[in-house]
């Protein structure tokens, strides 16, 4: 968040577009294996640094169509700091479909390979080196949520801001929707606990709300927050209005 999810792209004290950091979610708890497969982790290595030298760090995602992943804009940034629709480390690899990083095996490892941007929001899109065509992708909104609504996010960021290391474990917890705008939401920790919030490497992790009859729909990704854990508001960057964006993009109809 780009306080909360700006750590979540670096891992050496450099911020997000200028701002405070990120983080994994903080008061939430382990995801069952299987569940949520379109969860995503970016791992970025060797990320050009001002002044010289790379640096290491990671993201949150998931997948929304077979060979693209939705994140947060932040994410791909270079050495000034600056949005880039392009892979700015030497590597980028998204897994997929692996609950358990540590010692899960499935899933995949693919290499990302392009990168676009939107206008709008602190949103980005990365297409990855080939399809996956076992997991179902999370499927995009069109309505905005409304105040009162309890959505769910999954991550592989840090469970504190102190000492942030990626969890291995996909974590997930609930935030309720506080305010809607133009282009961000406001969210506070839900469930688990109160003061269940985004940590630093969740940036781009997905929030999307469940329903018994319906599969789950993606409404907005980690984008900005304070420092983990906290009972303060979460300001996501919504998916919802630029869904058609998305799918042009993706070239899903």
């Amino acid at each position: 968040m780009i306080a909360a999810a700006a750590t979540a792209v670096v891992t050496v004290g450099v911020t997000a577009l200028g701002t405070a950091p990120a983080h994994a979610i903080a008061n939430g708890e382990p995801v069952k294996d299987g569940r949520y497969r379109f969860s995503t982790k970016l791992t970025m290595t060797g990320i050009p640094v001002l002044g010289g030298g790379t640096r290491n760090s990671a993201c949150s995602a998931a997948l929304i169509a077979r060979q693209w992943v939705i994140t947060a804009g932040h994410c791909f940034r270079d050495e000034n700091g600056v949005r880039v629709e392009r892979p700015v480390a030497a590597s980028t690899v998204a897994t997929i479909g692996r609950t358990d990083l540590a010692t899960g095996t499935g899933g995949h490892d693919l290499e990302i390979v392009a990168v676009r941007q939107s206008a709008t929001a602190d949103v980005a899109l990365a297409k990855l080196a080939r399809p996956v065509r076992d997991v179902k992708p999370l499927k995009v909104s069109d309505d905005a949520p409304e105040v009162g609504d309890v959505l769910r996010l999954t991550g592989y960021g840090s469970l504190t801001s102190a000492n942030a290391t990626p969890a291995t474990r996909l974590q997930t917890g609930q935030l309720q929707v506080e305010s809607v705008d133009a282009s961000t939401l406001g969210v506070r920790g839900y469930a688990p606990r109160p003061d269940t919030t985004p940590c630093p490497y969740d940036s781009g992790g997905p929030f999307f709300r469940e329903s018994k009859r319906h599969a789950p729909e993606l409404v907005a990704v980690v984008s900005d927050g304070p420092s983990c854990p906290h009972t303060g508001v979460e300001i996501p960057a919504r998916t919802d209005n630029i869904a058609d964006w998305i799918r042009d993009t993706v070239g899903v109809g």
